[in-house]
């Protein structure tokens, strides 16, 4: 049915132009166009053959606002580097809102285009940073320890609209179930840093499953939390750790920036050395202790000044694209 309407219309349109400039030929399409243009049955692509030019000129522009997507790739010193999604104009809907508004200068519709090669097709590695190509950065924030400096922490992040992951030690969670649900009210993303803060590459294979997966199952039981990241404590891991962690459906997440915030340096330092070093896809580790506290609006406003946006781990590893970063 759809490719008979479709034929239709065509076939009529053309058989009036080849009739001549007749008197009406341009009221008849005009009539024929806006009787098909709500009809999401019939392609825009033949709505109107006097529409021809517009189509041309769309899929000209076209040809100029794509960027292409960018695979997920191994690199010897950041392991595993997610993709990023590409970018192309949807001619089809940018026709129709062209139709739909006519002596309007137009507007380009887009769709992201995925990756052929994604994260989870690079295999057991760990992950240090995002794509370097997308705007993006993410504050990892271990907890262990340091709760007075939490409800500061997520007020700060409150006032500044960024939402960071937490890495929960299970220990730590298992103690304080209600500061947990407060970070988790903000909207905060919460992940697994282990049950006691071991270095995972020192312990045996079923003691690593055990550490994990008690705190998943606390994340789960306690929070409602769906995890797909493990940050080993202390960046201490080995090809083992990785491997369990993937078995409990977890990958590997690690740093690209450090604060050192738990040697208390300065938090102008602090401040200093992130916003100097961060780039696109960076990862940022801090703690809850009083330097990144303090630190922690000044890191923001310089990060931003720096053209990037913030956003959680899972946010910043993903290969969507970000949307500030879209084509006008």
């Amino acid at each position: 049915m759809r490719s008979n309407k479709a034929a239709v219309i065509v076939i009529s349109a053309a058989a009036v132009l080849l009739v001549g400039q007749l008197t009406g030929v341009r009221d008849y399409l005009q009539d024929m166009r806006n009787m098909y243009l709500e009809d999401s049955s019939v392609p825009a692509i033949v709505a109107s053959v006097a529409e021809q030019p517009l189509l041309e000129q769309i899929q000209e522009e076209a040809k100029t606002r794509s960027k292409p997507a960018v695979d997920a790739r191994m690199d010897p010193i950041w392991k595993a580097i997610p993709g990023y999604n590409g970018l192309e104009v949807d001619v089809e809907a940018t026709y129709r809102q062209a139709l739909a508004a006519p002596g309007t200068p137009i507007k380009y519709i887009y769709k992201e285009i995925a990756p052929k090669v994604q994260l989870e097709q690079l295999g057991q590695h760990p992950t240090y940073r995002g794509n370097p190509n997308k705007p993006m950065v993410a504050f990892m924030i271990n907890v262990a320890w340091g709760n007075e400096f939490i409800v500061p922490m997520l007020d700060t992040l409150d006032a500044e609209g960024v939402k960071a992951t937490f890495f929960l030690d299970g220990s730590w969670l298992k103690k304080n179930p209600e500061l947990a649900k407060a970070i988790q009210k903000r909207g905060h993303e919460l992940s697994n840093h282990a049950y006691s803060h071991p270095a995972m590459s020192r312990v045996s294979r079923e003691r690593a499953r055990l550490e994990i997966t008690k705190t998943e199952q606390l994340l789960k039981d306690t929070l409602g939390v769906k995890n797909v990241w493990f940050a080993p404590p202390s960046g201490d891991f080995d090809q083992k750790t990785i491997e369990v962690a993937a078995e409990a459906g977890l990958r590997t997440v690690l740093w690209t920036l450090d604060t050192v915030d738990w040697k208390k340096p300065e938090p102008g330092a602090v401040i200093h050395k992130i916003t100097n070093r961060v780039e696109p896809g960076s990862l940022i580790l801090m703690h809850p202790t009083s330097s990144s506290s303090q630190a922690l609006k000044g890191m923001i406003q310089g990060i931003r000044h720096k053209g990037l946006v913030l956003g959680t781990v899972s946010e910043t590893l993903s290969s969507k694209r970000v949307v500030s970063a879209q084509v006008e």
